[in-house]
């Protein structure tokens, strides 16, 4: 009990620390880099794929003390940036549809989303606070063995895909079964991508997936087969492409940022905490939104890493 209380206080300590941190940090830079979280299984024990239901919820913490706020990948894919002013987007990912991801329980005969599973943690922190945002992008196995087929609860597939969709947020491509795509010709690999949105696109027809996660972070021998085509009649067209692993992405707005090679980071928490300490030491690093989705602001001494296509009204600022 007593070890407990210490390892609660000290957590409360590190939180408070960290607001404390935040209320110091820079003014805009949209040229700054950010981060795309990976997640796999939400479960017990604690292991290298796995983060437990408290110690997510910890995540949404320490991640929400810093001044980070969920962030749609699409949205951010199209450079609209909608984060608060001050405030850093993130993205999350949800890699493999594991059952811990989203679950339905029934409670007295009510179904309902079952509170230890990802997407109930990350309602009810919501619920909590509401200036988190709601976002996250789920690549789901549509034809995976159990238990990671759809979050192994046939009944409920397509009313989860729904559910996804209709709260705001994404799912995306990983291939039917998680393929090694690099392992096969391009007819398997079409295939592959082609089916797999068949199947999402039976429960939610209209809804429109555009990225793609790479099973094992392995590209197809021809990236050109992953980025857009068809088999069997289902066309598929994707904006980017995410890696299984990479570190804090380039700002959509920077020369250096390819949407056919986006970075991730593994929520390992070793990982996780190094990547929060690197930008709480580097500040200057990190991507501050402007507040403005019709803007984009940099400090002037960084004009010239800004792409060239950006049609957003630039602002500059005073150097870092």
């Amino acid at each position: 009990m007593r070890l407990a209380l210490v390892a609660v206080l000290l957590l409360a300590a590190a939180l408070l620390f960290a607001a404390f941190a935040w209320a110091d940090q820079p003014s805009a830079n949209e040229l700054g880099r950010l981060m795309i979280l990976e997640y796999h299984k939400v479960d017990y024990p604690e292991d290298r794929w796995t983060r437990t239901p408290e110690n997510f919820r910890q995540d949404l913490e320490a991640l929400y003390a810093r001044g980070y706020r969920l962030h749609s990948l699409n949205a951010l894919l199209d450079g609209r940036i909608t984060a608060p002013a001050g405030t850093t987007p993130i993205v999350l990912t949800f890699d493999d549809s594991s059952p811990g991801q989203f679950r339905y329980v029934e409670t007295n005969g009510v179904l309902e989303i079952d509170p230890k599973c990802a997407v109930g943690i990350l309602e009810a922190f919501l619920r909590e606070k509401p200036d988190f945002g709601r976002a996250a992008t789920f690549y789901v196995l549509p034809g995976a063995s159990k238990p990671n087929r759809l979050f192994n609860q046939p009944e409920h597939e397509g009313r989860k895909l729904q559910y996804l969709v209709s709260h705001g947020y994404e799912i995306g491509n990983h291939t039917l079964w998680h393929a090694n795509l690099g392992k096969y010709d391009e007819t398997v690999v079409r295939l592959q991508i082609a089916e797999a949105q068949q199947w999402i696109q039976r429960h939610v027809p209209d809804y429109k997936i555009r990225t793609l996660a790479l099973p094992h972070g392995v590209y197809p021998r021809e990236v050109g087969w992953a980025l857009r085509g068809s088999a069997k009649g289902t066309v598929y067209e994707h904006d980017a492409i995410l890696m299984v692993a990479g570190g804090a992405a380039q700002s959509p707005f920077a020369r250096g940022f390819d949407p056919l090679r986006l970075p991730r980071i593994q929520v390992i928490a070793r990982d996780l905490a190094t990547w929060l300490a690197w930008f709480d030491k580097h500040p200057h690093e990190r991507f501050i939104s402007d507040g403005d989705p019709a803007t984009v602001t940099v400090p002037a001494d960084l004009r010239d890493k800004l792409r060239p296509d950006v049609k957003l009204r630039v602002i500059e600022t005073p150097n870092r």
